[in-house]
């Protein structure tokens, strides 16, 4: 059994193998992976006997499972009226001129993607943005390049 597969066997024996897991073993592959694979979604659906199309069908339907290859970093930015309204054009202008990147697209070396996204419930201090785990508030474009900078540099310590 491959690494995949035996993830995928784990969370079913973990969370139990019905229809009501399916979001939760989704979850558990994407947190160990960064994303959810076509093949994962295959051995998903072998593994708790649906069909693939169901899992595929869960999977995109969330915004925050990655069916795609992303980089270490997924920056989300807002993409609601408040945050616009706010300056998100602006937020997102000073990512993709900072990292060289479009909506959708993930930087060469692997380390950002940067995405467009449905509310993050923080309209009160709008515009905002996710990058993994962490929220980032009343974001201005300098203190986008300083929020990328501190990630760029943190990555480039660990290398």
């Amino acid at each position: 059994m491959d690494p995949i597969q035996t993830l995928i066997k784990d969370l079913a024996d973990k969370h139990g193998r019905q229809r009501e897991s399916l979001l939760t073993i989704i979850q558990g592959v994407v947190e160990k992976e960064n994303y959810i694979s076509e093949r994962s979604m295959i051995e998903i659906a072998k593994e708790v006997d649906l069909p693939a199309a169901d899992v595929y069908g869960t999977a995109s339907f969330y915004s925050f499972l990655e069916t795609k290859q992303t980089g270490k970093y997924i920056i989300r930015v807002c993409k609601t009226i408040t945050c616009s309204m706010k300056g998100k054009n602006q937020i997102l202008f000073a990512i993709k001129e900072m990292l060289k990147i479009k909506e959708g697209e993930t930087t060469p070396d692997k380390r950002f993607t940067l995405l467009e996204t449905n509310c993050l419930g923080w309209c009160h201090k709008a515009p905002a943005m996710l990058i993994n785990d962490d929220v980032y508030t009343e974001l201005t474009p300098e203190k986008v390049r300083e929020i990328l900078s501190h990630y760029m540099k943190k990555d480039n310590n660990n290398h």
